[in-house]
């Protein structure tokens, strides 16, 4: 590995005052102006169940996971785990191809440890997905199906998710540099992820010719996980999750990689 990659590689302890700053910034500017401020990161989650309550709970409950199943508070929440999944995946992904184009005096101006900007996207997405997987957690625990020991596998559930997300960051990032139409091709790609994925319905619900071909979704085996251990009370499948964090690490190194060879040349195009 070359002193530049190792170096990329350990950057995130190295710089962690600096993600800490930055990630708090963040956070706290998404917000700034507004009359509840941080409390929206608990509001929104809130009516995106009542909303799911109202219109799944009583039109799609055959269609919608869970469906038929504990009432349409159970298939609102199990519809809310996997929105809220992919609205982490959503977020982080449709800013990566603008991350370093955004900040072209990190690039020209000031010398900056560019990685940074790809953990600072993540975590300000995970503070936000954190609170509403909290309330979730405490709405299923009081109303749902209550509150088990297999709940505690959430973070590793999450953990693989975040490796393959921050290695998109970086690969999208540095590819959004030099092929601008990459933002605009990045929505359609989101919503994609959104329909051929078990957001809206599981993957029973899908033809069986095309079921095998939801494992190739990013969101898939986070989705069917979480919901694995938030309602039905069992652990997570460790096979297919093993699979999905060999399968992170490997988009996190070909991620990392690309942008520690491509930044070289940010400078002369921004």
């Amino acid at each position: 590995m070359s002193p530049g990659l190792s170096s990329a590689v350990a950057h995130p302890w190295r710089y962690r005052s600096l993600i800490s700053i930055l990630t708090h910034r963040e956070v706290s500017g998404r917000y700034r102006g507004s009359l509840f401020g941080s409390v929206w990161s608990f509001i929104t989650p809130l009516l995106m169940l009542a909303v799911y309550t109202l219109v799944f709970g009583l039109v799609l409950t055959t269609r919608a996971p869970g469906g038929g199943d504990g009432g349409m508070l159970m298939v609102a929440l199990r519809l809310l785990a996997g929105t809220l999944t992919h609205a982490l995946f959503a977020e982080v992904i449709s800013r990566a191809p603008s991350l370093v184009v955004s900040q072209p005096n990190y690039v020209t101006k000031v010398v900056f440890p560019l990685e940074v900007l790809g953990w600072v996207s993540l975590f300000a997405a995970l503070v936000h997905m954190g609170a509403a997987l909290g309330l979730l957690l405490v709405v299923n625990g009081i109303w749902g199906t209550g509150f088990a020991l297999s709940q505690l596998a959430i973070p590793v559930i999450m953990l693989p998710f975040a490796i393959l997300l921050i290695g998109l960051v970086w690969l999208f990032a540095a590819l959004g540099v030099y092929v601008r139409d990459l933002a605009q091709l990045v929505g359609p790609l989101v919503m994609v992820t959104m329909f051929l994925g078990p957001v809206f319905f599981p993957r029973s619900a899908m033809p069986a010719a095309l079921q095998p071909w939801l494992a190739i979704n990013p969101v898939t085996v986070p989705i069917e996980q979480l919901r694995t251990v938030l309602f039905d009370h069992a652990w997570p499948d460790w096979t297919s999750l093993g699979n999905y964090a060999l399968v992170a690490v490997v988009i996190y190194a070909l991620g990392l990689t690309a942008f520690a060879s491509l930044k070289r040349g940010f400078a002369d195009v921004l």
